[in-house]
C-alpha cells in the first residue's frame, strides 16, 4: 500500500487534528449542524471540495465529524484516508435511509448490522468470493444500549447500500426482492465503509434514520433530514 501524505488530496487537516472517533454524515451541512449544536471547543479541519470537517469534544471526549458525499466511491475515498492517513479507529456513518419493511417506520432508527450492496466496490478487493459486509459488534452493542437508555425505537439488521437513488422501471427485479429477504432499509454508503474498516482492522457502524418509506409513501422534508434527526446524532456521539 502506497503511503498517503498529509494533507491528503481530499482532506486538508494536519496530523493530530482529527479524533480517533469520527461521525460521517453524507451531507457536509449535517456535519456543520452536529459540530455547532453538539460539540464544544470546535475547530474546523477541512473545507476541501466543501466537504466540511470539524473536531471538538462531546462530554469531555474528543470526537470529529465530516461529510462524505453520496455513494460507495465517495465514502470509500474519505474513510480510506481517515483510516490510513489520520488514524481514525471508530467510523460511524450517520444518515438517512428509505424503509423497505412495513414494520420500519419513518423517523425510526436503524443500526446496520450488515450491508448488502448493488455496488461493485467490494468486488474490487479481489476476494475469491462474496464478502459479507458487517459492522463492529463493539460499536453496535454500545449503540443499542444508548438507544434503549433513551427510550428510542430502533431496528437492527441488514441494510442495502445501493448505487442508484432513482431506479428505472426496467431495473425492477421480478424475482426475490430485498424486502422479501428481510432487508430493513436502503441507503448508499455502508458497504464501502464496512469493507474499508474490515480491511484495516478498525471499527465501523452505520446508523440511519428512516426519512421515507417505499411501503407507506411517507417522506420527511429536506430540512428535517438535515436538522431534526437528533436522536441518531446523540446515539452516535455517545460512542466516542
Amino acid at each position: 500500500m502506497a503511503e498517503i501524505k498529509i494533507p491528503t488530496p481530499h482532506i486538508e487537516a494536519k496530523r493530530g487534528e482529527i479524533a480517533e472517533t469520527i461521525l460521517l454524515p453524507g451531507d457536509p451541512l449535517r456535519a456543520q449542524f452536529i459540530a455547532e449544536n453538539f460539540l464544544k471547543d470546535v475547530k474546523q479541519f477541512n473545507a476541501t471540495r466543501n466537504m466540511l470537517g470539524y473536531t471538538g469534544t462531546y462530554r469531555g471526549k474528543p470526537v470529529s465529524v465530516m461529510g462524505t458525499g453520496m455513494g460507495c466511491p465517495s465514502i470509500g475515498i474519505y474513510s480510506y484516508e481517515l483510516i490510513h492517513a489520520y488514524g481514525c479507529k471508530n467510523l460511524i456513518r450517520v444518515g438517512t435511509a428509505g424503509s423497505l419493511q412495513g414494520s420500519v417506520n419513518i423517523r425510526e432508527m436503524v443500526f446496520g448490522m450488515g450491508a448488502c450492496t448493488t455496488s461493485n466496490y467490494v468486488k474490487l478487493f479481489g476476494l475469491p468470493g462474496d464478502y459479507s459486509c458487517i459492522c463492529s459488534f463493539e460499536l453496535l452493542s454500545k449503540a443499542v444500549k444508548a438507544a434503549e437508555e433513551k427510550g428510542i425505537t430502533y431496528h437492527v439488521g441488514n441494510v442495502l447500500s445501493s448505487d442508484m437513488f432513482y431506479n428505472p422501471e426496467q431495473c425492477i427485479n421480478t424475482g426475490m426482492s430485498w424486502t422479501d429477504m428481510g432487508v430493513l432499509a436502503v441507503e448508499m454508503e455502508a458497504a464501502a465503509l464496512y469493507s474499508n474498516a474490515a480491511a484495516a482492522g478498525v471499527n465501523a457502524l452505520c446508523i440511519v434514520t428512516i426519512s421515507d418509506s417505499s411501503i407507506t409513501g411517507e417522506r420527511a422534508t429536506a430540512e428535517e433530514r438535515q436538522k431534526t434527526f437528533t436522536d441518531m446524532m446523540e446515539v452516535a456521539l455517545s460512542l466516542a
